[in-house]
């Protein structure tokens, strides 16, 4: 008679729950600690009885002046300490740009200008089409209209043409979405990486709104597709110098005078990947803002590796061999990226990470560096800090390798596909495109907390955490109004043209 076959435990026990238990039991230490303590003291106040414990509490002599110390000490304490805890920064609201349906550009009408401006250079066309066949770019992504021009007009009257139609659009979203008044900005931030005319950017948006003669304004240029972040960054600093005050951040790219006409393979996927797109940011220190605010800023992390030479010229704007200014990525420039997010998750870690992670991390770092043991350093679950990831929608190959190497779902990158799908890589602004579409689908609840990845020039990797103030309704404006609910899309490797 032959004997029953074991059973398979790894099957049959439900590992997700013996990872569950670690989890609660690490997490919650502390807590667990203190319960035994409190049913010990509980059960000997118990066994005591009215006489004995009233005899305690006479034998404790308060001195008034040792009492009116003490009260004094916790007070100076309490006082130091609100006044130096940074203040907190919340998001107001923000408002992304719809291009008009004038400004689409077809696969078709792509590269059918493509052959009419390069006639001469058939390989450079031919290297257009594989490079927007295995892009993840739908057929609904703008160009402004000085590029539908053949051969394009990138003129300096187009390119402000432009600026002017992405950035006041938002910002009249703004203003009507959030009741801000333009004399109630107090710091101006406007970034925009290739075009910086004279006057700047948001000189031209203090001139057409007539902002205030003492508003603090500042215009980033050459900081690439993270510069939103670094926006940010720089307004929370400012928000903490100066109490009561509102910050405008505009997020953008000007793609008019930026299209590239040589034939240098390296600088011809910009126009490949770059589409039309901008940003209007609220964020505000007021306590009074803290009930219709979205969200709160939880920590923002910065790293650029610019001391090393490979990471300075991976995205290096330089004439070519003709003398057609272009923008050169390297082809090293995944693998520079990888190295700037290890560097920077490795900062953001353990101010966001479970005690859990934090925890296997660090005995798999000590049993690599001290006991040589032969194995993969543990990468932490990012999944238990954060319910939604906005990871910058630059190409379908940074998603693809940060959705590996983070471990993430197909659901956690959702709306960085998305957004590249629907409106192209519009550089800084991508992550609030994301963030809408997030919202857009009903997915954001109040305590959740949003992890956003900006990759940039120089070469940087800034992050930002955000945690949702109130359970967000679906928005019945905005750049998704029209098409969200024809979304997620399937996104073939390759579409065929």
């Amino acid at each position: 008679m032959s004997q029953a076959p074991m059973p398979d435990f790894s099957s049959s026990v439900k590992l997700k729950y013996v990872k569950l238990g670690y989890q609660y039991l690490v997490n919650h230490f502390l807590s667990l600690l203190l319960i035994p303590v409190m049913a010990i003291i509980t059960v000997e106040l118990l066994r005591m009885g009215p006489e004995e414990i009233l005899s305690v509490w006479n034998s404790l002599h308060f001195d008034l002046v040792q009492v009116l110390c003490s009260s004094f000490f916790v007070i100076f304490i309490s006082t130091v300490y609100f006044m130096s805890k940074p203040r907190t920064v919340y998001l107001v609201d923000y408002s992304c740009y719809k291009p008009p349906v004038t400004c689409r550009v077809p696969f078709s009408t792509f590269m059918e200008h493509s052959r009419l401006i390069l006639k001469d250079k058939p390989k450079s066309v031919e290297f257009q089409m594989r490079i927007l066949e295995r892009s993840g770019l739908g057929e609904e992504t703008c160009l402004p209209p000085a590029i539908h021009y053949i051969p394009p007009t990138p003129t300096m009257d187009e390119a402000r043409s432009e600026a002017q139609m992405v950035i006041f659009t938002a910002m009249d979203d703004l203003f009507k979405k959030t009741g801000l008044l333009p004399k109630d900005i107090d710091i101006l931030i406007v970034n925009c990486s290739l075009f910086s005319p004279t006057p700047s950017l948001s000189a031209m948006v203090i001139n057409k709104y007539k902002l205030r003669s003492n508003i603090k304004s500042f215009n980033l240029s050459g900081m690439g597709c993270s510069a939103g972040l670094i926006s940010v960054d720089l307004a929370r600093d400012l928000l903490q110098v100066h109490p009561n005050s509102n910050a405008v951040i505009v997020s953008t790219e000007i793609i008019t005078p930026n299209y590239y006409k040589g034939n240098e393979r390296a600088m011809l996927l910009p126009n490949c990947l770059f589409r039309m797109g901008s940003a209007a940011i609220l964020m505000s220190n007021r306590r009074s803002d803290r009930w219709r605010a979205k969200y709160k800023l939880c920590h923002l992390v910065r790293t650029h590796r610019g001391a090393d030479d490979k990471s300075h010229y991976c995205v290096y704007e330089q004439e070519d061999r003709e003398g057609n200014i272009g923008i050169n990525l390297s082809k090293d420039l995944m693998a520079i990226a990888g190295e700037a997010l290890k560097a920077n998750i490795t900062t953001i870690g353990p101010l966001v990470l479970p005690a859990s992670e934090q925890l296997l991390f660090l005995l798999s770092l000590i049993g690599r560096k001290i006991f040589n043991l032969k194995q993969k350093p543990y990468i932490p679950d990012f999944k238990l800090a954060f319910e939604h990831f906005c990871i910058h929608a630059g190409g379908r190959a940074v998603i693809d390798e940060l959705q590996k190497n983070l471990q993430l779902s197909g659901e956690h990158v959702e709306a960085s596909r998305m957004t590249l799908h629907r409106f192209g890589n519009t550089s800084s602004s991508s992550l609030w495109y994301e963030l809408c579409y997030i919202e857009s689908k009903g997915r954001m609840r109040r305590g959740d907390r949003v992890w956003q990845i900006a990759f940039g020039s120089g070469f940087k990797c800034n992050s930002a955490v955000w945690k949702c103030n109130r359970t967000i309704k679906t928005p019945m404006d905005g750049p998704w109004s029209d098409c969200i609910d024809s979304y997620p899309v399937f996104i073939p490797e390759v579409v065929k043209l």
